[in-house]
């Protein structure tokens, strides 16, 4: 019996061997071939899927520029991504299995500001997101600048687009490009610097190169809200209510 169980342990320790061995060359070919660089098709196809999630990347060409990056730093802040604005290929296959963006509240046309992700969505006339960009809202913090003081604090809650302007518009504590006014003052509008945390004064930033073209889909009364984890607040019965009112004006 001794003889016998001998010869038993070696082999089953020479077969344990062989495989860790096998399963360790498998994880390092697994790795290697994750850090394999993108070619140009596949970053054509990235930018192409990005694109039909609502990002903004600019052309669909391959090339990545700073409309591609804009576009993957909005990606990498929606799914809770280590922010980076490269595309390797680990995050070009997060964008493989992505799905689209969903807003809050559906079944009509209105934007949402994610405070916690600092994220704009813009969505159609069936609340289905069309338009992702990344913002930079009110930090939070008092501050004291040219002749004024106060909470740098983006209000929560469900507003309206009350007052528009084109081009540049001179505000007590700066410019501000194509605002567009929900509260008080404060208002949606193109920034040079969005930075991917808090650091405005209260207003909602987005990139200047989105700022045009997002105003001219915000009408007078579009629907704005703004929320964190705790804060949500529904506007379905206001959305309900204009239709209602839209209904009693057809002739």
């Amino acid at each position: 019996m001794r003889s016998f169980k001998r010869p038993a342990a070696v082999i089953l320790t020479v077969a344990l061997l062989v495989l860790t061995a096998t399963t360790s060359t498998a994880g390092t070919k697994v790795k290697k071939s994750d850090n394999r660089p993108l070619n140009h098709a596949e970053m054509k196809e990235a930018e192409r899927r990005l694109a039909e999630m609502g990002y903004l990347t600019g052309r669909v060409d391959g090339t990545i520029d700073s409309d591609t990056r804009m576009g993957l730093i909005t990606f990498q802040k929606w799914e809770g991504r280590k922010i980076t604005a490269r595309l390797t290929r680990s995050e070009f296959n997060a964008i493989r299995d992505a799905s689209a963006p969903q807003a809050k509240d559906s079944g009509y046309k209105h934007v949402e500001v994610d405070l916690d992700r600092q994220i704009f969505l813009l969505t159609d006339s069936e609340g289905v997101v069309k338009t992702i960009l990344p913002v930079s809202t009110g930090s939070g913090k008092r501050y004291k600048e040219k002749r004024m003081s106060g909470l740098a604090y983006t209000p929560r809650g469900r507003f309206r687009i009350y007052r528009k302007l084109a081009g540049w518009r001179r505000s007590p504590l700066g410019l501000l490009y194509y605002p567009n006014y929900f509260s008080d003052g404060l208002a949606i509008h193109g920034n040079p610097s969005v930075p991917h945390l808090p650091r405005s004064h209260g207003c909602v930033r987005i990139p200047m190169f989105a700022a045009s073209r997002i105003s001219n889909q915000l009408s007078i009364g579009t629907i704005v809200l703004i929320y964190d984890a705790q804060s949500f607040v529904s506007a379905k019965q206001w959305a309900d209510e204009d239709k209602q009112k839209e209904a009693r004006n057809i002739p």
